[in-house]
């Protein structure tokens, strides 16, 4: 639906402008040869600050879930609204830090924790593949404020441009932008029926990622195998190994740990006990709950079965994060944001595109996040680990245990 004023869009990607994109330009290793892990070194401070952040991801993502397959990215969503956050002030500004997890330090915290993560998150390693980039396009008329685009360009590598929302051009060049920052994953970040030519602005953030399994799954093992989903039963692509991975299980699932390149990322698979559903673990999540799972995990010969599935989701996020404690950000009487630009702004709409694939190979996952300004004078041991039932999973980074992307498969 078209409204009189639209959000700020961002998800992987963040736009206004065109954002910079971070990568490893050295050509792929066709081993683990020569490509040895690197770690993001945090402070004990930027530690409590991640595990913040992964707070945010499990609240997030009980308020998505429902009874399909679902992805997000909710380090997607800090980018997009820490680089919204140093144009807020106020309650508005609190709300946001509070809910992303950054009250103790502020917008500054949050510039910090998505600059490094920026800077060295694509560097970890050669075999995965990891690109972060921002942008903001800015509507003819309206002019950003100096402050608001220094930060953009020192924290986010993005830089502002304006365009003429009705130029009929301006919907395609957002679009083409979330392609080329997600390897042509998400084609489509708004459709022309939530594109409004009358915005002020949309920031945009875009995550990518592509990660090679360090112990690959054979092919000629993969068999159709019956999927016990939460609305019947199905046949499935079911991939198959046994291999020493991390493991542990708790009295609510098993958990599995696979592992990407040298292992700087990996995958965890949260599998419900019997019994159990997914709702029983995520509800019991927390950064403390998730980090002591982490550290419980022990080397063990698994027998793993895995769906290769393909899932997309296209979530609007303004009531959940309204719900999730900052609404003031999304009401046009009370919103503040006097360091964005040169006219009274709030979210008109908030989205996040995201979409995953896994097969045999590995893992290829994008997102892109949109916020969309508006105007207010116009007015996001041994085992056997077969998952055959809905599950969760979470990708992160190993160093510093940041969520780059949680879902459920479900079957569908």
């Amino acid at each position: 639906m078209k409204k009189k004023v639209l959000w700020v869009a961002v998800a992987l990607m963040t736009a206004i402008g065109f954002g910079a994109c971070s990568s490893d330009d050295n050509d792929e290793p066709l081993s683990n040869e020569d490509n040895d892990r690197k770690d993001i070194s945090l402070t004990r401070s930027e530690t409590e600050l991640v595990n913040s952040n992964n707070d945010f991801a499990f609240n997030l993502f009980r308020k998505v879930t429902s009874q399909k397959s679902e992805i997000v990215s909710p380090i997607s969503i800090t980018y997009a609204l820490g680089m919204l956050n140093n144009g807020a002030a106020g309650e508005t500004q609190a709300e946001i830090n509070k809910v992303l997890g950054f009250d103790k330090t502020g917008a500054d915290g949050i510039n910090a924790f998505c600059r490094k993560m920026l800077t060295d998150a694509p560097k970890l390693d050669k075999l995965t593949k990891v690109m972060i980039a921002n942008t903001i396009y800015m509507n003819k008329g309206y002019e950003l404020k100096p402050d608001f685009v220094s930060k953009a360009n020192t924290f986010y590598d993005a830089t502002p441009e304006t365009r003429d929302f009705q130029d009929g051009k301006t919907l395609s060049v957002i679009n083409k932008w979330g392609s080329d920052h997600t390897e042509g994953m998400i084609p489509e970040v708004l459709t022309a029926d939530e594109f409004n030519p009358d915005a002020v602005s949309y920031l945009l953030n875009a995550i990518y990622f592509k990660g090679t399994w360090a112990e690959k799954f054979d092919k000629g093992n993969t068999q159709n195998e019956t999927f016990k989903g939460y609305d019947g039963n199905k046949q499935v692509p079911m991939m198959h190994q046994e291999h020493e991975f991390n493991y542990t299980e708790s009295d609510d699932c098993q958990a599995l740990r696979l592992p990407y390149g040298n292992k700087a990322y990996s995958m965890t698979i949260l599998l419900p006990k019997e019994g159990k559903t997914i709702y029983d673990v995520l509800n019991s999540l927390t950064a403390e709950s998730w980090q002591q799972q982490y550290q419980k995990m022990r080397n063990a010969k698994v027998d793993v079965k895995l769906p290769r599935f393909e899932t997309q989701s296209d979530v609007d996020l303004s009531k959940i994060m309204s719900a999730l404690g900052m609404p003031r950000a999304f009401d046009d009487a009370l919103a503040e944001f006097p360091g964005f630009c040169n006219a009274p702004t709030y979210i008109e709409l908030m989205k996040q595109v995201a979409r995953i694939k896994l097969n045999e190979e590995g893992t290829e996952a994008a997102a892109v996040t949109v916020v969309e300004m508006g105007n207010k004078a116009h007015l996001v041991g041994n085992a056997v680990f077969h998952a055959t039932r809905p599950f969760l999973y979470v990708i992160s980074e190993q160093s510093t245990g940041a969520i780059f992307f949680i879902g459920q498969y479900m079957g569908d």
